[in-house]
């Protein structure tokens, strides 16, 4: 125990110490990338400053820490807009998060082709999947893929589809903002989802150099691409995320690595930087919306 700590202390305050700083912009970047998007996506009901939109991101974190799989954000976002026009906001960010699945969906995919064809041998092999499982979860991948592309790209006549049905009919005026969509646009808000996802990668490559964690860059891209589809699949709450990410990435990156304790540490680390730290920003954003609104 003293030894990991040891380590970590070293990881901290060593030479590699700077890349800290570094991820936390990355961090910043990446928020930044998401508030531009949500900008967007919010503009046919409402504009938005780009600082504004920043609080917001970083309040639907606040939102989003105690939900499965994130799924409060919205909400938090939402409570930036104009009253009448938060539920509406809610449904527009729907788009966004579409845009942010399908890239992980897509890039974890070639991730876990090259995990099955470059890494998996007789020697290195996941632990309760076989090689079986392993090429079925891969074609259900690659045909859920086809099908939300399908759907995110012909999102209008979807919603046009589903304002038939009576019930939706009654609520109608909350999503037809939807129909308005044109592919040059979704094409945009995927190609920031792509960006955002690229930083995420980026971070983690770079913590893994900072806890000694000794990954050829490419292999340690693929893992973390590899690790992003299975947090997307498997229902969790940020507050419980910890430990299933630690036993995750241990499956992952412990095929190349026995620095077990730099892999705990890297998601450790990427854990606080994107989740907490936003988390505890947004907490404070929204405190300063109820003492302005109180006053």
């Amino acid at each position: 125990m003293h030894q990991s700590w040891q380590m970590i202390r070293l990881a901290l305050t060593g030479p590699q110490a700077w890349k800290l700083v570094l991820v936390v912009f990355f961090m910043l970047l990446n928020w930044g990338i998401e508030a531009r998007k949500w900008q967007i996506l919010v503009s046919s009901i409402q504009k938005v400053s780009f600082m504004r939109a920043y609080r917001a991101i970083f309040s639907g974190q606040a939102f989003a820490f105690s939900t499965i799989n994130r799924v409060g954000e919205s909400a938090g976002r939402a409570i930036f807009l104009q009253q009448g026009n938060r539920i509406r906001g809610i449904v527009l960010s729907i788009v966004g998060s579409m845009s942010q699945i399908l890239v992980t969906f897509l890039l974890g995919l070639a991730a876990l082709l090259y995990l099955r064809f470059h890494i998996l041998d007789a020697t290195h092999h996941l632990e309760g999947l076989s090689i079986f499982w392993l090429d079925g979860l891969m074609y259900l991948i690659g045909v859920g893929i086809i099908l939300f592309i399908a759907l995110y790209f012909r999102l209008s006549w979807f919603i046009m589809v589903l304002e038939k049905i009576p019930f939706v009919a009654k609520y109608k005026f909350f999503v037809q903002k939807l129909e308005d969509f044109h592919p040059k646009e979704l094409t945009r808000i995927l190609f920031l989802s792509t960006c955002r996802y690229i930083v995420f990668v980026i971070q983690y490559v770079i913590l893994l150099q900072v806890f000694d964690v000794q990954v050829f860059w490419a292999d340690a891209a693929c893992m973390a691409c590899v690790l992003f589809v299975v947090l997307a699949i498997v229902p969790t709450i940020a507050l419980a995320e910890l430990g299933f990410r630690g036993k995750v990435s241990i499956q992952l990156f412990g095929l190349l690595s026995t620095n077990t304790i730099g892999i705990i540490a890297t998601a450790a680390g990427i854990w606080i930087i994107n989740l907490i730290i936003p988390a505890i920003a947004g907490s404070l954003f929204i405190l300063g919306i109820r003492l302005f609104r109180n006053r």
